[in-house]
Parts: C-alpha cells; sequence; structure tokens
C-alpha cells in the first residue's frame, strides 16, 4: 500500500522531481538513485567568446547528485567526448568497492570514447556536501558538478533550519583547450598558462570583459536564514570567499559537521566543500559574493576576482553592488586563524573517534624539483616527489592488478620516511636530492591506525599543498610551520575534536599531521589536490590489505568495468 501511494505522487511532476533528488524515500528500505552522465562536446560561451568544452549532459557546471544517508546510487557514464574519461565521487568512502572510486589507472582503467561504466555504490554513514569530477588529465577542469547528501528521514539538521540552500561551486576558467595546454607546458618543461579567469557556478562575474550575462545572482528574502554549499573545483588555486556586508557561520566541512563559527570570509582548497549559514539581515541592496586566490609563497599570484550577487527581493538589477572585502592574497595569518577555529562537532549524535593508538608511524615530504628532459625547450622539466619519489602512472588499474595478483605493475616499497633526512624548510635547496621515478606503494594492515606527518620542503620554493586522501575521512590532528619536531609536536595535537576532512592543506614552508584507522580494503591514492602538482608526480597510493572477516574484503569487480 505504502509503495502505491508513493508510486501515484510520484507521477505527479513535483512529486516525481522530488523521487528523483532524493527528498520522498520509502522509510522501510534504502532507495536506489539512478543518474544518467552523457559525456559530450559542447559549445560554451564565458568572457568574450564560445569554446568547445568536454561537459556532462551539456552542461557546465555539470548536474548535483541528489541522495540521501543510505540510498545505493547508480550512475552510467557513456563517453562521448575524443578524451578517455574516468569520474571520482570525492570525499564518498566507497567501502570495500573501490571499483567506484574513479581515479583513472589506479581503481579503474578509463571509460574510452564509445563506451560505458556504470558506477554503482552506497552512500553509507555520511551525509553533507561532496563533489564529483573528472580524474583523468585535467578533464576536471570543466567536468564537475555537486553531491548533496540529505540526512536519514526524521534527522534534523544540527544547527537551525535555513529557508533554502544554494550550492556555490568555485572554479577556473581556461579561454583554450586545457588539455592542449597542459601538453604544451609539459613540452617545454615548464608549468602551463595560469587559468583566463576564475568563476562562481561556471559564471566569472561582471569584473571580467564581456561578462555580464556570465553572473551568478541568488535572490533572498529579508530576514531569512540560507544555507550555502561551497564547493572548490578549482584546479590550482585556494581561495577566499566573502559576502559584502554578511558574516557567514561555518557548519560543515568536507561532509562532516563542525563546530559553529562566524567569519568573515572562508578559505577553501581545491578539492574541500564548506557549508555555512548567512542570515539575511542586512539593508535590502544588492551585494556581491566573491573569490579569489590565497598565495603566500614566492611565486606570481593569480589575482583574478569572481564574483556572483546575493540581491535581496525587490531590488532592481540596475543596483551596483557592494564589493567584500576580502583577506589580502598573501594573508597568512588569517588562513592559520580561520583553520585553527576548524572543530568536529564531536556530539554524542556524530562524535569524533579520533584515534589514540598509532600502529604505523609515516613522515612523507614534499618536495619540487627539476629533472633533466632532452625533449623540453631548456632540457629540464619540473616535477614533484614524496619522499623523494616522483609517482610514474601505470598502464593498467592498480586495483585491478592488486585484486587480481597481476606482478610486475607495482611496488610496495614506499619509505615511511625520507631517504635522507634535512632541514626541510631552511634555505632554498635546488638539488633533487635523489629523486627516482617509480609505481611505489605502502601496503598497510587491515584495521591498523595510520597517523601520516606531510612536511612541506624548500626544494626549489616553499608553497601550501592540499592532499586528498581516497576511499577514507581523517582527523586533523596537528599542523604547524617549519619543522615537524617528532618529540614536541605531537603534545600539541588534538585528540579530542579536531576537523574531520577528506582534504587537507599543508601550509607553507609547514606541516600538517592526520590520522585514519585503515579499515576500507583496496588501493587508495592519495594526492595534491593542485592539479599541476598531481601532474608533476606528486601522488602516491595506499594497498589496504584484507581482513579475516566476511565484509573486511574487497568486493568483486563489476563485469563491465573498463579493460584497459
Amino acid at each position: 500500500m505504502a509503495a502505491a501511494l508513493s508510486k501515484s505522487f510520484c507521477l505527479g511532476y513535483y512529486f516525481l522531481l522530488l523521487c528523483l533528488i532524493g527528498f520522498i524515500s520509502h522509510p522501510a528500505k534504502a532507495a536506489v538513485k539512478k543518474y544518467l552522465f552523457d559525456i559530450q562536446v559542447k559549445n560554451v560561451s564565458r568572457l568574450c567568446h564560445a569554446k568547445p568544452i568536454v561537459t556532462v549532459n551539456g552542461r557546465f557546471p555539470g548536474p548535483t547528485v541528489y541522495v540521501r544517508e543510505g540510498d545505493r546510487v547508480q550512475v552510467n557514464v557513456t563517453n562521448h567526448a575524443k578524451y578517455n574519461m574516468s569520474i571520482h565521487w570525492h570525499g564518498l568512502k566507497q567501502f570495500r568497492n573501490g571499483w567506484a572510486d574513479g581515479p583513472a589507472y589506479i581503481t579503474q582503467c578509463p571509460i574510452k570514447t564509445g563506451h560505458s561504466y556504470t558506477y554503482d555504490f552506497n552512500v553509507t554513514g555520511q551525509r553533507g556536501t561532496l563533489w564529483w569530477h573528472a580524474h583523468i588529465f585535467w578533464l576536471r577542469a570543466t567536468v564537475y558538478g555537486a553531491i548533496v547528501i540529505m540526512p536519514k528521514p526524521g534527522t534534523p539538521f544540527p544547527f537551525p533550519q535555513p529557508h533554502r540552500e544554494e550550492t556555490i561551486i568555485l572554479g577556473e576558467w581556461w579561454n583554450n583547450d586545457v588539455e592542449e595546454i597542459e601538453k604544451q607546458g609539459s613540452k617545454l618543461g615548464l608549468p602551463p598558462n595560469a587559468s583566463d579567469a576564475h568563476t562562481i557556478n561556471g559564471k566569472p562575474g561582471t569584473l571580467f570583459p564581456c561578462s555580464e550575462k556570465h553572473t551568478f545572482a541568488m535572490e533572498v528574502e529579508q530576514g531569512k536564514t540560507y544555507l550555502l554549499r561551497i564547493i572548490n573545483a578549482a584546479l590550482n588555486d585556494e581561495l577566499f570567499f566573502a559576502i559584502a556586508g554578511h558574516n557567514m557561520t561555518v557548519v560543515e566541512v568536507d561532509a562532516v559537521y563542525t563546530k559553529h563559527f562566524t567569519t568573515q570570509a572562508v578559505l577553501i582548497a581545491p578539492g574541500q566543500t564548506t557549508n555555512v549559514l548567512v542570515q539575511a539581515t542586512q539593508s535590502p541592496n544588492r551585494y556581491f559574493m566573491a573569490a579569489r586566490p590565497f598565495m603566500d609563497a614566492p611565486l606570481t599570484v593569480d589575482n583574478k576576482t569572481a564574483t556572483a550577487i546575493l540581491q535581496y527581493k525587490g531590488i532592481p538589477n540596475t543596483v551596483i553592488p557592494i564589493l567584500p572585502k576580502l583577506p589580502a592574497p598573501n594573508d597568512t595569518a588569517f588562513a592559520l586563524s580561520y583553520n585553527a577555529k576548524l572543530r568536529s562537532l564531536n556530539s554524542p549524535q556524530f562524535p569524533a573517534n579520533v584515534p589514540l593508538k598509532v600502529d604505523r608511524h609515516l613522515f612523507y615530504t614534499i618536495g619540487l624539483g627539476i629533472n633533466p628532459c632532452p625533449s623540453c625547450l631548456n632540457g629540464t622539466r619540473l616535477t614533484a616527489s614524496l619522499n623523494n619519489i616522483t609517482f610514474v602512472m601505470p598502464q593498467i588499474g592498480l586495483l585491478q592488478a592488486h585484486y587480481f595478483n597481476t606482478k610486475g605493475i607495482f611496488r610496495l616499497d614506499f619509505p615511511d620516511n625520507p631517504p635522507s633526512p634535512f632541514n626541510y624548510t631552511g634555505v632554498p635547496l635546488t638539488a633533487n636530492l635523489g629523486t627516482t621515478l617509480g609505481t611505489r606503494l605502502s601496503k598497510i594492515v587491515y584495521n591498523s591506525t595510520v597517523q601520516l606527518v606531510l612536511q612541506d620542503t624548500n626544494l626549489l620554493t616553499v608553497e601550501s599543498h592540499p592532499f586528498h586522501l581516497h576511499g577514507y575521512n581523517f582527523f586533523v590532528v596537528g599542523t604547524g610551520i617549519g619543522n615537524f619536531d617528532p618529540k614536541k609536536d605531537p603534545a600539541k595535537f588534538n585528540l579530542v575534536d579536531p576537523p574531520e576532512r577528506n582534504t587537507v592543506g599543508v601550509p607553507t614552508g609547514g606541516w600538517t599531521a592526520i590520522r585514519f584507522k585503515a579499515d576500507n580494503p583496496g588501493v587508495w591514492f592519495m594526492h595534491c589536490h593542485l592539479e599541476l602538482h598531481t601532474s608533476w608526480g606528486l601522488k602516491t597510493a595506499f594497498v589496504v590489505e584484507d581482513g579475516v572477516g566476511p565484509d573486511q574484503s574487497i568486493l568483486p569487480p563489476p563485469k563491465d568495468l573498463p579493460p584497459c
């Protein structure tokens, strides 16, 4: 009877829409949400001209995936573009199911032109804002979208119920084919050209030429509270975000609820998400929302500011919006202060289960270097490394090689510590310190607890690095500037309510310590989420062994897993 009623309701357009996006679900069992992703090239107009870009369903950004906690999701991806494709569901843990994780040549071979693959996964124990994006080459420049996971029915938010919510996706825009730009940079051995604009929901805003029609606007009503789901989909920039005249209350990061705090600006690294509450209690007017890069390293700052508009109901479009006061591009003090305020909610309903005992201590140094390159313009090529190892992508999926015990694809000897300790953040160094190329992974015992310290170095230059770990959330138990001191710094770790994330920024010239429990068997990628650094080799992977229990091993691969 209940199923018949649910079906009759969904026959109406309004209720059909609600069924599709997940606001109606059967209370007795999880719903199956199905999506079709058609990878296609479409002409899209931004700035002063249109250009063909790779899109999902012809949209930029792509469609939002709406689900509820506990749902099963099936996304059939058909590739009609000229490039191979894979989709990563960023932040979804994919328990025992790395086949649905998405990074090309790590958990799957890419979907070739003219072929399809269905990502089939469960959303378990997670709720909040995540996102999806292409995970091959630089294609995530245009192939990305939001994932909104609503709580189970009857479970309220641990903050005031908003009147309405809006997704805000921060990105970058290139006037030319980003893949060709990246290839040109590789041939020269130099960084590719920086983006031509930053975007908010795919639109650069009125501060850019020829962009009057390309400005996102959000209408609000006086006295109402709004939830903004903010995602940084930019390839290479940490971003500040602010709204003129309005404070924001942070309530969630990376789909984990936080203790609430109020701020005038948000700092968000590529790959991260942040949910904020905004109260429309200012004088009715038009206010700019704005985003621009944070860069406190001695490098060229890409200072392009994207804008959108928060507009009170009844205010005409002819009113000139007010600009917010964003932190300075090199405002390190704001960045450190902002990140220090992030704390897990750690309530009885949403506890912070921080590992207190550590089974495996890892210490990874982050280095930039210059390697010989006879085919490059100046005879050298910029590279990046972890513990002096520049990662080489395999030709078949690492998960497939691990599952079927295929020999010769990777080695399990990634070092737990750098081979040659040195003054990591001292005077700038130009040597590579013996950097080697290789597909070397680290094996982790199932259910063991891991502490990983990521240490920035001054090899060529210090720089901030947002690191993303697939398959897991982790607790950010400590961070600092300078060299990590294993005798003194652990005493200052927060083991009570540290922020729980899937992507964390390693500060410029500093370190970050994370902890996680290795309870998800499989092969899980870890990499810098600056696409420039990832393409230079700043990445590795963990092989988490199977456990002994019936639910502690990798699930079999799906029949439609793309071949290599």
